[in-house]
């Protein structure tokens, strides 16, 4: 009796060719569009938070990416940024950032998204929306926390200063991710 295997479900990275050269090129690649996307700033009085394309960068490359590369590609940007790369939001850089917590979040969001596009999270907008707006729940739950740590503030002010304020640029750009993902997959299939 043969065993058969069910068919190995891909994300957009997987249609490149190469493998290694490819790999190490992707999280690299989406380390630096992550740092170039954090420079696209929209600041808001009253927070240390800024209105960036960061988090947009990070949910989309993880989508295309997969959570092996994707998370890697995070470890990258993480570590280069507190190594000093001027790369975190506003060309900052080091481990005494309030806003540092967010980019923790996007390691468990790069993984957690990087999985369900896997297994086709992907590839329908309401699939597409489901799957970056945990995403960016999963920032939010280690960002806001890290926030009212750093700055000694409680809960419902962290809330306040960094996660209520972006609600709306976060939905657009969930909304953003719906249309451009699964429009990319019906492209590949032609």
């Amino acid at each position: 009796m043969a065993l058969t295997h069910a068919p190995q479900r891909l994300v957009l990275g997987d249609l490149l060719p190469g493998a290694r050269v490819r790999d190490a090129a992707l999280v690299a690649g989406s380390a630096l569009a992550v740092g170039l996307a954090a420079q696209i700033i929209v600041p808001l009085p009253g927070t240390p938070v800024p209105v960036t394309a960061q988090t947009f960068a990070v949910l989309l490359s993880a989508a295309a990416l997969g959570a092996p590369r994707a998370v890697l590609g995070m470890v990258l940007y993480l570590v280069a940024g507190v190594a000093g790369v001027p790369w975190f939001n506003e060309g900052q850089s080091g481990a005494s950032l309030p806003t540092l917590g967010y980019v923790l979040g996007f390691l468990l969001a790069a993984a957690a998204v990087g999985t369900l596009a896997r297994r086709g999270g992907d590839r329908t907008p309401a699939r597409t929306l489901a799957t970056m707006a945990l995403g960016t729940l999963i920032i939010y739950a280690v960002g806001v926390p890290y926030l009212a740590v750093s700055l000694d503030v409680g809960l419902a002010k962290a809330l306040s200063l960094g996660a209520t304020p972006f609600l709306a640029a976060d939905a657009l750009k969930i909304a953003l991710a719906a249309a451009l993902l699964p429009a990319t997959w019906k492209l590949t299939r032609h």
